[in-house]
């Protein structure tokens, strides 16, 4: 299996560099998460006069935010008529307008301090060739009426993909997201924000005496502040919030091609079932296609490195490919509600927020999250901040339906992982191949790098101990309970693991 660059948002950049935490520190505000809501989170407070520290697990922009097709839109596939249905007209106006407010920051805050960063205004498509699919749009577009969205039904998309109706919201934008948020890491330097890199925070300590709490780090240092922010994708610290259980990993993929015919302006994404998402962007003076698509629960389904198979057969259908430059996958979390959770991490937490869930839509709403977290920082109100309180519970019977699906799958993967004993043993393994095998009578797992060197690891997560499968796109070990990823080494990739998966030595 060929190797790729890394995702195309971080070619022929410059990125800034910071150094770990070394030592105990204190800060009024201490931000957890280097990508769109962590950035943006720190940025805000410290315009408003707070001293902010940023701490980040890896590198600053190398999470989700590293690795999404970056659309500033308040088209959020087939929402509206859903969110009319169970939440009401009012509350789905509500997120209409809140993720218009945050495409104009956006908007506002590139204007401001003059940053090159791709930005372009394109109209939005959803789109369907299925019956099915079209009744969606049907649906959604009534949706748009009841709701005054700037849009409309139409019969035709301007490029050769097949479909019988598409749906337009109009006046929706991309950009270059790494741009954008190095431009602002920019401006929190000479705003005096603190960012440590390579710092894991692990742990919040509360109610230590005088109302600070105190953020823990794997490599043992401590922070202590009057605030913290937790944004990084899937909390750190749950304060029994249970978000573990509330929320569903998924995986999806993308490819970066160059193709031989000219595309279109706009932003497409089919409502079928195998659903395809298409936009462009400039590289260098380069137009590039992005396809995504192949969306699945983390860690379960066919092997992985299929998915990117599956977009490689469509680009070579639809968009006559000349070749492909990059690939890389995502993932996103999502709540019962398709809604995110943004506030205090739960009740009782008044100086502890959160934001997490945003599906596949974290540009507008992780920007939304950091003017919610800013606002209750300073005391203000937000008229937007009940409607993404993680404290709601208003879901409809097909949700609930579906979140016991999944959590029943949680446990059939908990139980299924520990009986397996696979036959196979890491020595038979050929370069560049990973599996699930047996060593000492014990399921591991192992991998075989391209220079020969076996990888072998305790497959049980450190999470809640489900067994891990392996990710042969991506070289990981995925988690199909809660998400969590590691790499073939067994480091962690993404939460909600904290901790390493154990090294394994063959005898």
């Amino acid at each position: 299996m060929p190797q790729f660059p890394e995702p195309i948002w971080k070619q022929n950049l410059d990125l800034p560099s910071y150094s770990s935490l070394s030592e105990d520190h204190q800060s009024e505000v201490v931000v957890v998460g280097g990508g769109i809501s962590g950035i943006t989170t720190a940025y805000l407070l410290a315009k408003e006069g707070l001293q902010v520290t940023l701490l980040e697990a890896g590198k600053v922009l190398n999470g989700t935010t590293g690795h999404t097709t970056a659309k500033i839109t308040a088209q959020h596939d087939v929402i509206y008529d859903r969110l009319i249905s169970h939440f009401g007209l009012e509350r789905a106006h509500q997120y209409y307008r809140s993720n218009e407010y945050a495409g104009k920051f956006i908007r506002d805050l590139i204007k401001e301090h003059d940053i090159h960063c791709n930005y372009e205004h394109h109209d939005a498509y959803l789109y369907a060739n299925t019956d099915q699919g079209v009744t969606k749009l049907d649906q959604e577009a009534e949706a748009y009426q009841k709701l005054e969205i700037n849009g409309e039904l139409v019969d035709h998309l301007p490029f050769n993909v097949p479909h019988k109706k598409a749906l337009v919201m109009r006046n929706q934008a991309h950009f270059h997201p790494v741009k954008y948020l190095a431009a602002l890491l920019k401006e929190m330097d000479t705003l005096g924000v603190k960012v440590f890199e390579n710092t894991t925070a692990t742990d919040i300590e509360e109610n230590n005496g005088d109302n600070k709490a105190i953020v823990a780090t794997s490599n043992g240092h401590k922070v202590k502040a009057d605030y913290v922010a937790c944004c990084t994708h899937f909390p750190f610290f749950d304060g029994l919030g249970f978000y573990f259980t509330r929320m569903m990993a998924d995986r999806s993929y993308v490819l970066a091609v160059k193709t031989k015919d000219e595309f279109p302006s706009g932003m497409y994404l089919s409502v079928d079932e195998t659903s395809r998402s298409y936009r462009s962007i400039l590289q260098d003076g380069e137009k590039i296609v992005l396809l995504g698509g192949e969306s699945h629960q983390t860690g379960q389904g066919i092997p992985t490195h299929q998915h990117y198979e599956a977009l490689l057969k469509e680009a070579k259908k639809s968009l006559n490919l000349d070749k492909v430059l990059y690939r890389w996958s995502a993932q996103d979390l999502i709540t019962l509600d398709k809604v995110p959770f943004i506030g205090k991490l739960t009740h009782k937490h008044d100086h502890i927020f959160v934001a997490t869930g945003y599906k596949k839509w974290g540009m507008t709403t992780g920007t939304l999250a950091a003017l919610i977290i800013r606002d209750y920082v300073l005391g203000k109100e937000n008229e937007f901040a009940d409607l993404y309180t993680p404290q709601r519970f208003q879901a409809d019977p097909s949700d609930i339906k579906q979140f016991v699906k999944e959590n029943a799958d949680v446990a059939k993967h908990f139980v299924s992982g520990k009986l397996e004993k696979p036959s196979k043993h890491p020595r038979s393994l050929e370069k560049d191949e990973g599996c699930a095998v047996t060593v000492n009578g014990e399921r591991c797992g192992a991998y075989r790098d391209q220079k020969g060197e076996l990888h072998i690891v305790d497959t049980t997560c450190t999470h809640l101990g489900c067994e891990t499968e392996w990710n042969s796109g991506d070289r990981t070990w995925d988690c199909p309970c809660h998400g969590s990823r590691f790499s073939y080494d067994g480091e962690v990739v993404e939460g909600p693991a904290i901790k390493p998966l154990k090294r394994v030595e063959l005898q």
